[in-house]
């Protein structure tokens, strides 16, 4: 069907679908209940039947007012707001799409869909919010798709549609790397680093990473669960963290991001206050907490898709 509709250009929210933009076709059941009533319709002829051509009539103008009604479902409705909460690459967004209408109407059967993901909601005349799953598989920004809203009510007859395209881009972190060696030491307050002490009874266990040292290795436990298990110990905590680019040199370049990434994730666990250093960007001075662990995961998932600028700036 997409090949019949006029192709539609981003567009700023609100957007409103009215009846230039909006296409009405029969579906498989209003093909054969039309084959069956153009069948009914030729006997009455044939046998001079009144009764079954005025139901045969009547069939037939409700079949038309179904189109009509199907067209005025999603006559007037409009798609305030698109929102997302940005989550790390390879995760769904969990697409949060706001609903209203003219008027005081009451919709139901809406469908709301992007290819393959599809959510069914009812509006009422206070609006109403639709989630969409959207699969993700690239850090950056991740432009909104094509919506499309169609309904095949009231009487399935006829299938309804529009198509929306918000010209607005979702945020997607980077995937923090799996495996990776624990944070690096704070620097002390002559610019030299601490020694990270570690307390008498470890905090808990943990798999193992690369670059962990082998007298942490629990063997005991190790062989109790069939993994590579480490202690994790309790970290003097007095200094603050710098995460910078230069630490993960000799990585490949996704790699480097992908490492900063879980070491921000790891701070945050631990309740250590850090800071960020990328090539060719102010330093995000140290801090903690959800709002700080954003601006951290934003300046790496914008980070150029290429490596020759930063390859350039290190340089």
């Amino acid at each position: 069907m997409r090949a019949l509709t006029r192709p539609r250009a981003l567009e700023a929210l609100p957007a409103r679908l009215d009846r230039h933009r909006i296409y009405v076709l029969p579906t498989a059941s209003g093909l054969f209940f039309g084959l069956l009533l153009g069948t009914m319709l030729l006997g009455a002829l044939n046998f001079n039947n009144n009764p079954a051509l005025l139901l045969a009539l009547l069939l037939a103008g409700a079949a038309l007012a179904s189109l009509i009604a199907a067209h005025m479902q999603l006559s007037g409705l409009r798609i305030d707001a698109v929102a997302a909460e940005p989550v790390a690459a390879g995760e769904a967004l969990h697409l949060r799409i706001a609903l209203a209408a003219d008027d005081a109407r009451q919709r139901r059967g809406l469908r709301i869909a992007h290819e393959e993901h599809a959510a069914h909601v009812a509006l009422d005349p206070r609006g109403t919010t639709a989630e969409l799953r959207l699969p993700t598989a690239r850090r950056g920004l991740m432009p909104v798709p094509k919506l499309e809203l169609s309904t095949v009510q009231p009487l399935g007859l006829a299938r309804a549609w529009a198509y929306a395209w918000p010209a607005q881009s979702l945020l997607v972190y980077p995937a923090p790397e799996a495996q990776a060696p624990p944070l690096p030491v704070p620097a002390g307050e002559q610019g030299h680093p601490q020694a990270a002490r570690a307390g008498d009874e470890p905090h808990h266990l943990r798999a193992y990473r690369p670059g962990d040292a082998p007298r942490s290795v629990a063997w005991k436990a190790s062989a109790r669960h069939d993994n590579l298990l480490v202690r994790d110990y309790e970290q003097q905590r007095g200094g603050e963290l710098l995460l910078d680019w230069q630490h993960t040199a000799g990585l490949p370049y996704e790699q480097r991001i992908r490492r900063l990434a879980r070491w921000i994730d790891d701070a945050e666990r631990e309740g250590r206050r850090y800071a960020l250093q990328l090539p060719a960007q102010p330093v995000i001075a140290g801090d903690q907490g959800a709002s700080h662990r954003h601006r951290c995961l934003r300046a790496l998932a914008l980070l150029p898709q290429d490596a020759s600028p930063l390859e350039q700036a290190d340089g």
